[in-house]
């Protein structure tokens, strides 16, 4: 979803090379409309885009439950960084900056589709008090009220509970839950780390920061 038809044609071109069905939409208008009907697997959305700003439609999108959990990468300017942190902060799983590698662009829509996949080596369901997490149906409940998570956000909380006890690194999360190979902002792992607390609320008090190193999934009384 964006504004500048190149800039359309060129994601098109390579998501549709690689296999993937594509949708358009060249304002936030559009964009919202589309997806609400059409519930695409994952949406790359434009900051910069006419009417309604991609800052908004992320945020538009994320209240929604109907796309709550669609999971968006972000195409915006190099130098537009505090951007990038608004932007995760509002519920993007993902960012690339222009210009960008259209080869990136297509390892990072495979990764995050495949955060929403059960790893059939690790157990199907964890629980620790009130807290429940089930990974082959993507559900997790606080005192057997769903809560409701971006996919990034679940594989963020079901890698930390599954190491339950021992610290990671901000590093190490960027490896196992974003798949990054090079070093990255740090800020990433701790917007969406506050993210995820806001949302478990109560639940929140498994999430322990160490401080200066990273963080730890404890199984905190019930």
């Amino acid at each position: 979803m964006d504004d500048e038809p190149e800039a359309v044609e060129l994601v098109e071109f390579n998501l549709q090379k690689a296999g993937f069905l594509v949708i358009t939409a060249t304002d936030g208008a559009a964009a919202l409309k589309k997806a609400r009907s059409d519930q695409p697997d994952l949406i790359v959305l434009d900051l910069m885009m006419p009417e309604i700003d991609g800052l908004e439609v992320c945020k538009i999108l994320r209240r929604d439950p109907a796309t709550a959990r669609i999971p968006i990468i972000m195409l915006t300017a190099r130098a537009a960084e505090v951007d990038r942190i608004v932007g995760l902060e509002l519920g993007a799983d993902d960012y690339v900056t222009k210009p960008f590698s259209p080869r990136e662009l297509v390892l990072r829509v495979n990764k995050i589709l495949r955060r929403g996949q059960p790893d059939r080596a690790e157990p199907d369901t964890l629980r620790f008090g009130h807290l429940l997490i089930d990974t082959p149906r993507h559900i997790i409940q606080w005192r057997g009220k769903p809560v409701e998570l971006t996919s990034t956000e679940f594989k963020l909380l079901a890698l930390l509970a599954k190491r339950c006890g021992r610290v990671q690194s901000r590093e190490q999360l960027l490896r196992d839950v974003w798949e990054y190979n090079t070093m990255v902002d740090t800020r990433t792992v701790d917007t969406h780390m506050r993210r995820l607390r806001e949302k478990l609320g109560p639940a929140a008090k498994h999430l322990d920061t160490v401080r200066g190193v990273g963080y730890r999934f404890v199984e905190a009384a019930p």
